[in-house]
């Protein structure tokens, strides 16, 4: 079985016409209704399901575009937004549960405590059947005011998710910092900060069964080990703890575009941390000028690995998921 760990939601372009009357009402004339029939659904549904037979993939955890509009204001646009998309993302997992398990997002409002999340973590999973979420590590969308995950401010969320026994994908979204970087700029950024903050708290001392999954290969934390290798232990770490220690505490999806990135990847952090995650269709549905291969076709990548043995494919494809998404009985 081939399970895509980090897949984004494909909806009927009338989803995001229903985000932009959120943005130009501002929730004045109440909660407008999102308005996508069964029917129009499927249509999306089956052409993704087309895309997922033409690369092999069996099963997907969907989540939504890192679109989550956690920085605008009022905040119910925010909570209704965040809701219909889990909402939309349940209507595809019950129509097909075969091929697609929901990972929800959530409301986070930037500026306000984690906590304002924990009723919709309970529908996603009491409710809708969820198996797991996303989180933006920066809410604020570029602002600079939400502390880093390392930071206390984070653990109510990571109290309610070892509560429910759900890992999170940590996925930054939107940066409103355009001049700056732009939003997939912003993703690197953000993962690179949000593995180095984990790996020097105390945050899995705090919560040792907390399971976070950080995308896209970790950012650039994976390729510049060795001057996190070289740095003093922090203070607030584990003593006698390596920062390879720290690293393997996290997993990492495999949401590389080279060969030779996923290779470095398995080799720092190990076969065991990592998922595969493909992101597929979205920035890397191109094809690579070098190869003559799309960009996000990560499994032959993968499999032209020499030295990963038949364990350890399996692990990547299949076997770490379902150690790692217990929810999820397949």
């Amino acid at each position: 079985m081939i399970v895509d760990a980090n897949g984004h939601l494909q909806a009927p372009q009338v989803l995001y016409a229903y985000a932009q009357g959120l943005l130009n009402q501002r929730g004045m004339e109440g909660r407008p209704n999102v308005g996508i029939s069964d029917e129009q659904l499927e249509v999306t549904t089956k052409a993704n399901i087309a895309l997922m037979d033409s690369v092999g993939t069996d099963i997907r955890f969907t989540s939504p575009r890192p679109y989550m509009m956690h920085s605008e204001k009022p905040t119910r646009i925010v909570e209704w937004w965040n809701q219909e998309l889990n909402n939309i993302i349940a209507r595809q997992v019950k129509a097909h549960p075969e091929r697609f398990q929901g990972i929800g997002t959530l409301p986070q409002i930037a500026g306000e405590s984690p906590k304002n999340c924990w009723d919709e973590m309970d529908r996603c999973v009491n409710e809708l059947g969820f198996i797991g979420f996303t989180v933006n590590p920066d809410p604020g969308e570029g602002d600079n005011a939400t502390p880093t995950m390392g930071d206390e401010y984070w653990y109510p969320l990571y109290e309610k998710l070892v509560q429910l026994d759900t890992p999170a994908l940590i996925h930054s979204a939107s940066c409103r910092v355009h001049q700056r970087e732009s939003y997939l700029e912003h993703f690197i950024t953000e993962e690179s900060i949000a593995v180095l903050n984990l790996c020097k708290s105390r945050v899995f001392q705090d919560f040792p069964n907390l399971k976070l999954v950080i995308s896209h290969g970790g950012g650039s934390v994976p390729y510049q080990i060795g001057r996190w290798r070289s740095t003093r232990i922090r203070p607030n770490r584990t003593e006698g703890e390596t920062f390879d220690d720290s690293l393997r505490k996290l997993y990492f999806d495999t949401c590389l575009y080279t060969q030779n990135s996923i290779d470095l990847l398995l080799k720092e952090v190990g076969v065991d941390r990592c998922l595969f995650g493909t992101e597929k269709p979205g920035v890397g549905s191109q094809i690579d000028p070098a190869t003559g291969e799309w960009f996000d076709d990560i499994k032959p990548k993968i499999e032209r690995i020499a030295w990963l043995t038949d364990a350890d494919r399996h692990a990547l494809f299949e076997g770490n998921a379902k150690k790692l998404y217990t929810r999820w009985k397949p």
